[in-house]
């Protein structure tokens, strides 16, 4: 008898897999036997893909950009994941982009690229999955939000404001369809090694602060988001509707 962590024939799609938090989400379903296919955009997904199949499960993977996403190419992206692994059970919405900037001189267009990334298409992804899911009459959603859909952050007003609008989103989503047999909790990860966080890693100031801020002293890996998401996308789960878990190594408990 499998664990309730077990993912073995479950059939998961990971928006922005093939790097950072998405990549090691994606090994983690996998390493706990679910079929993975990824969504990339400007990094090549083979070695993403050939570690998913090195932990002896299928993998696939499609190119696809959120930005402007409209309804037919999320049906599109979802249709695509269905095929290739035989159905779909598991959505991560993890692809987003980052802008930062002074408010005071953020075009409107870069704000808009913002939110249509990480709040239109998490919606419109959400959308196309819930549809199969709420038919087949089971089916696990797990939203990446952030540590700043509780905060404001500093010269990031759209991630922020996209961050708190996915929490919003998740439990609105929980309220139509935990009677429906569908999970949809959310993931608050603290800042983590990824190309997101690039910029302040590279800022000996700004990198000392937030170290000194955070109680385990450290950035997270990718990987250490991946614990968080097969618990939301497995059996021992099921009670779990509209939960937002944090993994930020004590950020917002400081």
């Amino acid at each position: 008898m499998g664990t309730p962590f077990d993912l073995t024939g479950r059939r998961a799609l990971v928006t922005g897999g093939a790097t950072g938090i998405g990549e090691g989400i994606a090994l983690g379903l996998a390493a706990a036997g679910a079929d993975v296919a990824l969504t990339y955009r400007s990094h090549a997904p083979e070695e993403t893909t050939a570690k998913i199949e090195a932990l002896g499960r299928k993998a696939a993977a499609v190119k696809a950009d959120f930005t402007g996403m409209d309804e037919a190419a999320a049906e599109e992206v979802t249709g695509f994941a269905a095929d290739a692994l035989g159905g779909l059970d598991i959505l991560v919405n993890n692809a987003g982009i980052i802008h930062r900037e002074d408010s005071t001189d953020m075009p409107l267009d870069e704000w808009r690229r913002v939110i249509s990334v990480n709040l239109d298409a998490v919606w419109l992804m959400s959308q196309a999955a819930g549809r199969r899911m709420v038919a087949q009459g089971s089916g696990k959603i797990v939203i990446v939000s952030s540590v700043l859909g509780s905060q404001g952050g500093l010269r990031v007003p759209a991630y922020a404001s996209s961050k708190h609008a996915v929490i919003g989103l998740t439990r609105a989503l929980c309220n139509e369809w935990a009677p429906l047999g569908v999970n949809v909790n959310a993931i608050a990860p603290g800042y983590t090694a990824t190309d997101n966080t690039q910029a302040l890693r590279d800022d000996p100031e700004r990198s000392k602060a937030l170290l000194d801020r955070i109680p385990a002293g450290r950035f997270a890996d990718p990987s250490e988001m991946a614990g968080a998401a097969v618990f939301l996308a497995s059996d021992a789960a099921s009670y779990c509707h509209g939960s937002v878990l944090t993994v930020d190594g004590g950020w917002l408990a400081r």
